[in-house]
């Protein structure tokens, strides 16, 4: 009885860590409880050059990314099937596509992906978010270092919010902050 007085605490924050290890959605519920989407991001804007992205459609028409700079909000994801995070997320996403599509340009971009492996992902899952493969480089400026990684776009080109991993992108918080800039 000693021991569990003295180390109380200690086997609370250790179980409490072990389970945000073993279940990621946890971890990702608390972010979202704790960590909401707080301030713009120190007002980045991507220049012409960020937006020049040849875009081959898997599900959509071909474009180019910078043909949907000044409408609307754009919802840049980079991501693969490959990537566990990335699928993890994707429910969400799509969640958010059917929701907000109106308001939101989504633009999901397959990186290191075949063309046939992203359609059968797509296909098996009934996913109908926009999805594309970048055809030209994609500048440095937002070229992920993790997958996923995603972006909230303005009208201008300012990056409102960035995101590197899993999100759950229907969440309260996240509806709420694309209310507030879409007003």
């Amino acid at each position: 009885m000693k021991f569990l007085k003295k180390n109380g605490f200690f086997i609370l924050a250790m179980a409490f860590v072990a389970v945000l290890f073993l279940f990621p959605s946890v971890k990702l519920k608390l972010k979202d409880l704790f960590f909401p989407i707080a301030a713009i991001e120190n007002a980045i804007t991507l220049n012409d050059e960020d937006y020049d992205i040849q875009l081959k459609g898997i599900n959509v028409p071909n474009t180019n990314l910078k043909d949907l700079k000044g409408k609307k909000l754009v919802m840049l994801n980079f991501w693969g099937t490959w990537c566990p995070p990335c699928r993890e997320e994707w429910p969400t996403i799509e969640k958010l596509y059917q929701a907000r599509k109106d308001k939101i340009d989504f633009v999901l971009i397959a990186m290191q992906d075949k063309e046939e492996d992203v359609i059968a992902f797509m296909k098996k899952n009934n996913y109908t978010a926009p999805v594309y493969i970048a055809e030209s480089p994609v500048t440095n400026h937002v070229l992920p270092k993790v997958f996923p990684t995603t972006f909230l776009l303005d009208k201008n080109g300012r990056i409102l919010l960035k995101e590197e991993g899993a999100k759950d992108w229907n969440s309260k918080s996240t509806n709420e902050f694309i209310d507030n800039v879409t007003q």
